[in-house]
């Protein structure tokens, strides 16, 4: 017996009757040889770490358009806070913390550059409409390893395409309850750190928390996340909720947070800038197709000049983006 099945045989005997067990998932687009040491999930967890779009979360915004301090979280930092919280969640309710964690690393894999600025440029200009979840999967089905994907399993893709959805638990959510839990665990995650970030950028201050937040989720960061998970472990069984009282003050965290933060002029200010950016990179490109890189040259191909420049922006860091930019339309200095 490979180490493989061994873990697969102490899974399905330790983890509870409605987690994921790797040997019973629907499989990959294309059949692959198993692991002696790796389950499936572990297998798809270690590809998302190691492809290039991971990488690109470290330069990519998460609320604050390129921050002067190194405290300040970007989509990398925000991913691993997933990844932390998600699988918290997953050991307490005996599902599989493989399959949690690798749908919480890819679950942002195709955001935009610019944040929720650079999402709502793309959605804007591209005639396929832009959601980050699903360019997500686009990245792991076709874009990485050259296009040809990352070949992962059908629970990861569905978990990671399903992370956003309005209702975790209607029809069209992650199917499995590895891919709720990253659905829950992606809200805690940004809605505490984002506020973290917030009042160290003097958008707002303790004062302005609404009491309720404070008393059904606590004062602090660590209390509200605390109060969060454990309403959720108390209260999952065959689904992931909460009980009323906490997902009541949730939502109104949320509600606060969109109200103080997420439409702030004080942390959106240059959100204008960030916007323009990205729509005039769409015209360039989809006017200059032969100008993008050579391994988007095959989707325009397959496809055509707005589905190869979509892919190609939501790709791109902000650094990145913001140094194209100035290549295409900044005056560069005359030398000699």
């Amino acid at each position: 017996m490979t180490i493989r099945e061994q873990t697969e045989h102490m899974q399905a005997e330790n983890l509870s009757k409605y987690a994921s067990l790797p040997q019973n998932s629907r499989g990959r687009e294309r059949p692959v040889e198993d692991c002696p040491i790796r389950t499936a999930y572990a297998r798809d967890r270690d590809r998302i770490i190691h492809c290039k779009s991971f990488r690109r979360l470290m330069h990519k915004t998460q609320v604050f358009l390129s921050p002067e301090s190194d405290h300040y979280r970007t989509r990398l930092t925000h991913t691993l806070e997933v990844s932390q919280i998600a699988r918290t969640i997953a050991s307490a309710l005996r599902l599989n913390e493989e399959l949690t964690e690798a749908i919480a690393l890819g679950h942002d894999l195709g955001h935009t550059p610019f944040g929720h600025a650079g999402e709502r440029a793309l959605k804007h200009c591209c005639p396929y409409g832009f959601s980050h979840p699903m360019q997500s999967v686009r990245v792991v089905e076709k874009l990485e390893n050259g296009g040809a994907g990352l070949n992962l399993t059908f629970e990861v893709r569905n978990g990671i395409g399903c992370h956003s959805y309005s209702n975790p638990s209607a029809e069209g959510a992650a199917l499995t309850l590895e891919g709720r839990v990253v659905y829950y665990a992606d809200k805690i995650a940004y809605l505490n750190h984002d506020l973290e970030d917030a009042m160290r950028a003097q958008v707002l201050s303790e004062e302005e928390i609404p009491w309720t937040i404070k008393y059904d989720l606590g004062r602090t960061k660590s209390q509200r996340i605390t109060a969060l998970i454990e309403s959720i472990v108390q209260n999952s069984g065959e689904d992931i909720r909460m009980d009323p009282t906490t997902g009541a003050a949730f939502k109104q965290f949320h509600k606060f947070m969109y109200d103080a933060v997420y439409t702030s002029p004080a942390a959106k200010g240059e959100e204008g800038k960030a916007q323009a950016v990205v729509e005039q990179l769409y015209a360039y490109f989809t006017a200059h197709p032969k100008e993008l890189p050579q391994e988007y040259q095959q989707i325009l191909k397959d496809s055509d000049e707005a589905r190869a420049a979509c892919d190609y922006i939501s790709g791109m860091s902000d650094r990145y983006a913001v140094a194209i930019y100035e290549r295409l339309y900044v005056p560069q200095p005359w030398s000699i």
